[in-house]
């Protein structure tokens, strides 16, 4: 992986998230290129100074870029206006993840980010929706985007992370499905994005409760085909995904962007140091998403997360995909997922390697590579575009 803070693993992370996003490498480099000293041991301390020097920076360059789509939008120049909006909602996202969530100046970042990131699918004139699931006396924020083609189509349901956001996955992946015929339905569910940050929505084990919500909503739509819906979810959905499938048989498939057979394990491993790169601010984050306030409570809820007593449960098509570099979740999580699923007939493990790329965690040294191959699996399953045949 292209590490631009050669002694920081995060901010190196966060900066190949905005290159495989979208991102100007101009723009930034100059966002990065004063943060070079302070990456190093304050950064990875959690360092107050290195947190603001991020954040200022970043947020610095996405006003930069804002003001530039507003000169575009006001001589009515709207497509160009919008490729800029939207990498200024990206920048504003990439501002916000550094500081902790009690710093108020986060959630200001936040509501700009998706503020512009709509406004540029607007100007782009992206097939999308902004729409709400009902969920529980509330709702789930998502975007819905309709593949051309079909008056029917077949779905997905996206789900994120640990700190991910349907902007930023819908970035990452939505045009390869389109491309394919597969619409999709990018979820803030409970414990990231929109519905932590705004609705105080968290996580836990029980991830079927809020995919089943999401099916049920596809199900009043006209336009997709309910019977041909699946989930994919990354990094931490590499254990969402699989257990809303295990639970909810109306997925005809199921994707883990990154497996996860153990959070629990995960996270113990990580507080051990065991290999594992340095994340300040770990604990508060994950205390944030999973509405605790404190980590033994957090650590009662995350062993609770494993795929080993509900894989058996998986029937639907599975595909698990994994770098062999992962430096944040073992191989092993792959293999077992794969193992465990005794039940599915059609059950694939796809190993990323060093050598052709996207070998890094969720692919994040190339992304292509990944989604790419995710988005050729599923169309197969769910009968979308398959190349050759339409």
């Amino acid at each position: 992986m292209f590490e631009y803070f050669p002694n920081n693993y995060t901010w190196s992370l966060a900066v190949m998230s905005a290159l495989n996003r979208g991102g100007q490498i101009a723009e930034i480099d100059e966002a990065c290129r004063s943060l070079k000293d302070f990456a190093g041991v304050k950064a990875l301390h959690g360092d107050i100074t290195a947190q603001n020097a991020w954040f200022e920076s970043w947020v610095r360059m996405a006003e930069r870029v804002e003001r530039l789509a507003q000169a575009d939008e006001m001589a009515g120049n709207l497509l160009s206006a919008g490729r800029k909006f939207l990498r200024c909602g990206l920048y504003f996202q990439l501002a916000e993840r550094m500081p902790s969530h009690k710093d108020p100046r986060r959630l200001v970042a936040y509501k700009k980010g998706i503020t512009a990131y709509a406004k540029g699918l607007q100007y782009r004139r992206e097939p999308i929706e902004y729409v709400q699931v009902p969920f529980e006396g509330t709702y789930l924020p998502a975007i819905f985007m309709k593949a051309p083609g079909a008056s029917k189509t077949p779905c997905m349901v996206h789900f994120n992370g640990l700190d991910l956001t349907k902007e930023i996955v819908y970035s990452a992946i939505a045009d390869e499905l389109k491309r394919r015929g597969i619409s999709v339905l990018i979820v803030d569910h409970p414990g990231v994005g929109a519905a932590l940050r705004l609705q105080n929505l968290t996580s836990g084990p029980d991830t079927e409760r809020s995919a089943s919500a999401c099916v049920d909503y596809l199900e009043t739509r006209s336009d997709v085909d309910s019977d041909r819906v699946g989930i994919i979810a990354l990094s931490l959905g590499g254990y969402y995904a699989p257990r809303a499938a295990a639970f909810e048989k109306r997925f005809k498939c199921c994707v883990a962007w990154g497996a996860i057979f153990d959070y629990g394990a995960a996270v113990e491993s990580r507080l051990k140091g065991s290999g594992e790169p340095s994340v300040p601010g770990y604990a508060e984050h994950v205390n944030w998403v999973f509405g605790t306030d404190s980590f033994d409570k957090t650590l009662q809820i995350v062993k609770q997360m494993t795929l080993e007593p509900i894989a058996h449960q998986i029937t639907c098509p599975l595909l698990v995909v994994h770098g062999e570099n992962d430096r944040q979740i073992p191989l092993w999580h792959a293999e077992k997922t794969i193992a465990a699923a005794v039940n599915s007939a059609d059950k694939e493990l796809k190993i990323f390697s060093l050598f052709d790329g996207g070998a890094e965690h969720c692919g994040a040294d190339n992304s292509t590579m990944v989604v790419d191959y995710m988005t050729d699996w599923i169309a197969k399953r769910l009968g979308g575009y398959v190349e050759g045949i339409v």
